[in-house]
């Protein structure tokens, strides 16, 4: 039997206190958005909503805990963001919904950061187990990002790739890590840029000991796209089962996956909330919908982040999701 794991993609809403306290300290303009040397006063807010966000996680029972990244003002922009060679433009839209993020263009070399490393390094003093890091994937980060320093797409991909895997190596010990990529859906690369995505993405799990799980929303892969991505060395790769469910398991039966999978199955832009029960009849209906596979561990998950949903909604989806998957393992 496949071992079920409550998990998420991160990416929460604040506590309503964390949002009254940061707009005192902070406000709400542009120049008020994080940029990494942030004072004591606003770094003690995100210390103790981050330690609600882990005990929030705890309580529902979830198998992996994440950082909530209570800090990514600009969402999976959040690491080029906050780089010191990396300046801020003007406002961008945020795929195709109602949230926005600065623009980061890139003007020099992607050295070095720290900046999410230092953030789990805070995770793990206040986690009991189960730590799972989260970032955007490659592909996903250079698509949102502007070259101004690189000149080529395929170097930039490498450089976001070289970037992000150097960060990974001063990751806290970590038993899971997610990358986001939607951009592989909403952007999808063409000819012979969907093989250097897949290697982009091959060379970011390279530099961790931890399962590498590829999560992909707002819909299904390209073919040809998931077909390279199913070439790179990750554990499982992420399907959206609330945006598309057909094609989704179109790929599945058609090319395969791997030993395990990641399975979308609450929404996570959508206020109603799904029963674990409800939970649990979409995981064995997916499995019963591919007879030819077993997997070993199936992540049970919101198909995307959770920032947009109010905080009792929120915390009500993760209590279904670490319900669903003890009633299913217990079962």
């Amino acid at each position: 039997m496949t071992e079920l794991v409550a998990t998420t993609p991160g990416l929460y809403p604040l506590p309503d206190w964390a949002k009254d306290e940061l707009s005192d300290l902070k406000g709400h303009q542009k120049g008020d958005l994080i940029s990494g040397d942030e004072d004591e006063s606003v770094v003690g807010v995100y210390d103790r909503a981050r330690r609600e966000v882990v005990q929030t996680q705890e309580d529902a029972g979830l198998d992996r805990v994440v950082e909530g990244q209570l800090r990514w003002d600009d969402m999976l922009a959040h690491p080029l963001t906050v780089h010191e060679n990396v300046e801020t433009g003007g406002i961008v839209r945020y795929y195709d919904n109602n949230n926005f993020y600065r623009d980061p263009q890139v003007r020099d070399e992607l050295t070095f950061s720290g900046d999410v490393g230092r953030e789990l390094e805070a995770l793990a003093d206040v986690a009991d187990e189960g730590l799972q890091a989260v970032l955007p994937g490659p592909y996903s980060l250079a698509d949102l990002a502007t070259d101004e320093f690189y000149g080529d797409d395929a170097d930039f991909l490498s450089a976001v790739a070289d970037f992000l895997a150097v960060e990974i190596e001063a990751f806290p010990d970590h038993e899971t890590l997610f990358l986001l990529e939607p951009s592989l859906v909403e952007n999808p690369p063409g000819e012979g840029a969907d093989v250097r995505a897949s290697e982009a993405i091959d060379r970011v799990a390279a530099a961790t000991d931890a399962d590498v799980v590829v999560q992909t929303y707002w819909g299904a892969l390209e073919e040809k796209v998931y077909a390279h991505l199913m070439d790179a060395d990750v554990d499982a790769i992420g399907f959206d089962f609330v945006t598309e469910q057909d094609r989704s398991l179109y790929n599945i039966t058609e090319y395969g996956t791997k030993d395990d999978v990641a399975l979308g199955l609450v929404d996570g832009q959508n206020t109603l909330v799904e029963s674990p029960e409800t939970i649990a009849e979409r995981v064995e209906w997916i499995q019963g919908q591919i007879p030819s596979q077993t997997f070993d561990r199936t992540y049970v998950t919101s198909n995307t982040e959770l920032f947009y949903l109010p905080v009792n909604k929120y915390e009500a989806k993760l209590e279904s999701l670490g319900d669903a998957a003890a009633t299913e393992v217990n079962a």
